[in-house]
């Protein structure tokens, strides 16, 4: 079996170690790395010598020097085709709306679940994302300060429509699965479709361009 290669850039120690124990137990993702600062994940990364780059970055957003806020563009470059996901204690709604706007595909508060985050390594791997509940709400609160226009020429269906909107409650594929009762790569399907009619990249985006096209209803999310 071919194991997530996952590098993790967080500060704290106990935290860190506390997450690299739990990826231990999992036979299909592998912590290859583990920093304190984006610099010095960085400079990992600028290494010609280093064969075994991560496919995932666990990222801190509060970090010395260079916040990870601040570090996902970097990141990017260093190498395009790492799937970011945010782990932040953060309840500041600016930095999470910047981090999707930055490009991460997964945002999730330190206090998920470990099945939570492993869930969802494997989630942005498979196409998906991970969009914590608590993260949704942020989004939400901030879309129903902004007019809605309905968007005519983004067109999806009405299946399509209720995958979105569970990805905006935080749903995760299986999640989506058990409540529309539909096996999870036909989730999965869908999700990808609706990345490609709103052009998007990640659960993130697509339900915050739904919302701003018209699509979905904030007030729906209440609660």
């Amino acid at each position: 079996m071919k194991s997530i290669r996952v590098m993790m850039v967080e500060d704290h120690p106990e935290y860190r170690e506390g997450i690299a124990l739990a990826l231990e137990l999992e036979e299909d993702i592998e912590l290859t790395s583990k920093f304190g600062t984006a610099e010095r994940a960085l400079r990992h990364l600028q290494d010609r010598s280093q064969n075994q780059k991560p496919e995932v970055i666990l990222l801190d957003l509060n970090l010395p020097g260079i916040t990870g806020l601040e570090a996902i563009p970097y990141f990017h470059t260093c190498l395009p085709s790492a799937q970011i996901i945010v782990l932040t204690q953060s309840d500041s709604e600016p930095d999470v709306l910047a981090a999707i706007s930055a490009g991460a595909v997964g945002y999730l508060l330190k206090s998920a679940p470990l099945e939570q985050i492993t869930e969802s390594i494997r989630n942005v791997m498979s196409g998906g994302a991970a969009l914590d509940a608590k993260m949704a709400q942020y989004i939400m609160k901030k879309l129903k300060k902004t007019p809605l226009k309905r968007d005519a020429e983004i067109q999806l269906s009405q299946r399509e429509i209720e995958v979105l909107s569970l990805l905006g409650q935080g749903l995760l594929k299986k999640e989506i699965s058990d409540r529309l009762c539909i096996s999870i790569p036909t989730v999965a399907t869908h999700v990808r479709h609706i990345y490609e009619k709103l052009n998007v990249k990640n659960a993130a985006a697509a339900v915050t361009k739904a919302y701003r096209a018209g699509i979905l209803n904030p007030e729906q999310h209440d609660g």
